[in-house]
């Protein structure tokens, strides 16, 4: 369903975006980025956080870290991961397929600035083999996410 609730979700919004399809595993930032023959940090990872009572996604580019110190400045409290469980729970998606795109359940979504460096990103489309490619900008719009700053890239 979560590949399917994905293409439904360009199909809806952005008939111009294909959803790419691999062979071999995107799971992972690495596996991605030797996938689609770009640089780990051009891979758009989506982070499922909890702070408090509130669920809320996170996409920032594969090379960065969630800062812990800047999180918790825009959150407003201490950020969590969700366990595997409650990623797909809430999701709709497998762990190494979630994305902001089709989600089972309206979540706020945040991209971070780090994203911005980038043209295009590949984040993944629900599925452990499945990608777009997609401006940046055109991520944040269609998916009403909101711009913040709470990564931190490699040193």
């Amino acid at each position: 369903m979560s590949l399917a609730s994905v293409r439904a979700f360009f199909a809806e919004k952005a008939p111009d975006i294909a959803v790419i399809e691999l062979e071999a595993s995107t799971a992972t930032v690495a596996e991605a980025a030797k996938g689609h023959g770009v640089a780990p940090a051009q891979i758009a990872k989506t982070l499922s956080i909890r702070v408090g009572d509130h669920v809320a996604l996170v996409v920032t580019r594969g090379d960065a870290r969630l800062d812990n110190r800047k999180a918790k400045a825009v959150f407003g409290g201490k950020v969590r991961m969700l366990d595997l469980g409650e990623v797909e729970a809430v999701t709709g998606h497998p762990v190494g397929g979630v994305c902001p795109f089709g989600l089972a359940t309206p979540l706020p979504i945040y991209c971070d600035v780090s994203l911005q460096a980038f043209d295009e990103v590949v984040p993944a489309a629900g599925g452990t083999h499945s990608s777009v490619r997609i401006a940046p900008t055109r991520m944040a719009e269609l998916t009403g996410a909101a711009w913040v700053d709470v990564c931190a890239l490699p040193t």
